[in-house]
C-alpha cells in the first residue's frame, strides 16, 4: 500500500498547560504539528469530490474541542489525547505529532514533546 501524508503545521491551541509559580515564564502560544499518513487511494483522485479524500475538518474541530477542554498538566497528556481522537478514524494508517509552547526564557526558545505512531500503537488506541 502506498501511502500519503496531511501535514498541519503551527496550528494554535487555545489551552492551559502547566503549572507556573511568580516569576516564572508562562508560554503565550502552543503549536501542534500533525502528520497524518494516509492511503494515497484517498489523495490520487480521478474526480473531484469530498467522498474521494479523507475529511480533517471534523479532526481539527475535535482537536481544538480537546484542547480547551480542561487545564493540562502536562503536553504528553493533551498529544495523548488527541492520538485517541485520530484513532477512531480507520484511515489513519500513522501518524507524527509535535506539541510546543513558547516563548520558553527570555521571549525566546520554544521546548515541545514528539512522538510518531505507528499502525500497530495506533491500533492500541482504536476502539475494539
Amino acid at each position: 500500500m502506498s501511502l500519503a501524508s496531511i501535514e498541519l503545521r503551527d496550528l494554535k491551541l487555545q489551552t492551559e498547560i502547566g503549572t507556573y509559580g511568580p516569576g516564572t515564564i508562562i508560554p503565550k502560544q502552543h503549536l501542534l504539528d500533525l502528520t497524518l499518513w494516509i492511503d494515497a487511494k484517498l489523495v490520487l483522485i480521478s474526480q473531484d469530490v469530498m467522498e474521494n479524500v479523507f475529511d480533517y475538518d471534523p479532526l481539527i474541530i475535535e482537536i481544538d474541542r480537546l484542547a480547551g477542554d480542561c487545564h493540562y498538566e502536562t503536553q504528553e497528556r493533551l498529544i495523548t489525547r488527541i492520538i485517541e481522537a485520530c484513532a477512531r478514524y480507520s484511515e489513519i494508517k500513522a501518524m507524527d505529532i509535535g506539541l510546543r509552547k513558547l516563548p520558553v526564557r527570555a521571549e525566546s526558545g520554544s521546548l515541545g514533546v514528539r512522538v510518531s505512531v505507528d499502525s500497530l500503537t495506533l491500533n492500541n488506541f482504536r476502539p475494539h
